[in-house]
């Protein structure tokens, strides 16, 4: 697409334009899918790297559940669903996982003798820490080229994409 202008004699000149209005807004959408579509495959190929060395066992399903609770237990697990979005009985299967590779435990409720809470073991703690280590570091050396600024603004756009969905 073409549009009159000035070039720098004083003269009209054509300049190309990109798609205005709803079409920019289609194309703009279009590539944001398509670059979603990749940054989510190399996520999914990532945890199932990193998901390996927490333990050679852990699937990357059990392994976003596992980075999950380190952030909130200990905690029932009736709660876990609630936090999480996931059904009671994907939940169930991956904390019996977990448990079972050693990285959580069931622990008794200080505050219901009956009920039981589900924490990271120090397993859990320790081979989850080091491998958040290594992919922080790993991020810091990929955006080593980008400014402050412009990590900041995808984060806040990142967050608002995250908290639309």
């Amino acid at each position: 697409m073409t549009a009159p202008g000035v070039g720098a004699s004083g003269e009209g000149t054509l300049v190309a334009v990109g798609p205005t209005g709803s079409d920019a807004r289609e194309i703009a959408a279009q590539d944001l899918e398509r670059e979603l579509a990749k940054l989510f495959g190399r996520a999914r190929s990532l945890s199932l790297t990193i998901a390996a060395r927490v333990h050679p066992g852990l699937d990357s399903a059990a392994y976003a559940l596992l980075v999950h609770l380190s952030g909130i237990t200990p905690v029932r697990a009736a709660d876990v669903v609630g936090l999480t979005g996931l059904d009671k009985s994907t939940v169930s299967r991956q904390l019996a996982r977990l448990a079972e590779l050693g990285l959580v435990e069931r622990v008794a409720d200080p505050s219901d003798g009956r009920a039981r809470l589900v924490q990271l073991t120090e397993t859990g703690t320790a081979r989850l820490a080091e491998v958040r280590a290594d992919r922080r570091a790993q991020l810091r050396a990929t955006l080593g080229g980008w400014s402050t600024g412009d990590i900041e603004a995808f984060s806040r756009l990142l967050g608002k994409l995250n908290g639309d969905l």
